[in-house]
């Protein structure tokens, strides 16, 4: 896994081989980073990465200048993984890594973040709530962005938030609006 620009960019990071984790390929990452750079700038953005897996999406954000980022992560594995990339990068300054399930984590949240991206497992029991979830829970500023990263079996298109979708091959990203 490559981080593709900004300050990090060309660092690779390697999750174990016993890693359980499905990443967002480079390709479609790169694609939702060039969608999100037309519609923010990164300087001192706060932003939360929900199902944070091998912590590709926080190290983007990060490398391309953000204020900071939170990276929630469930798997004790996973989140000591993103935890001691972030100190081998240098950003462990600038990312947050919180070891809870999101579920519960989002209620219990007292934060304000200018973009949410959540990347669950496309078969997570309750995928379909997120919208909702995220929406009502007052963690976006208004006008702000929920990106949900899915596999094509769901649609979000009827949503009264949705704004747009992007389809990268298997990736889908449904954007949502505060």
């Amino acid at each position: 896994m490559r981080i593709i620009s900004g300050f990090l960019k060309g660092k690779i990071i390697t999750p174990p081989a016993s890693y359980k984790a499905r990443p967002t390929t480079d390709f479609a990452r790169e694609a939702l980073f060039d969608i999100i750079s037309n519609e923010y700038e990164f300087e001192d953005l706060k932003v939360l990465d929900l199902f944070g897996g091998t912590g590709a999406v926080s190290f983007e954000f990060v490398s391309r200048g953000i204020g900071h980022a939170w990276c929630v992560e469930m798997a004790p594995a996973n989140a000591a993984f993103i935890s001691n990339a972030a100190k081998q990068l240098g950003i462990a300054d600038k990312l947050t890594v919180v070891r809870h399930n999101v579920f519960d984590f989002i209620p219990l949240c007292t934060e304000k973040f200018d973009l949410v991206f959540a990347d669950p497992p496309y078969a997570l029991d309750g995928l379909d709530t997120l919208p909702d979830l995220i929406m009502g829970s007052g963690i976006l500023h208004p006008g702000c962005y929920f990106i949900l990263e899915h596999g094509s079996e769901h649609s979000f298109t009827s949503h009264p938030a949705f704004v747009k979708e992007k389809k990268y091959g298997r990736v889908h990203f449904s954007f949502f609006e505060s």
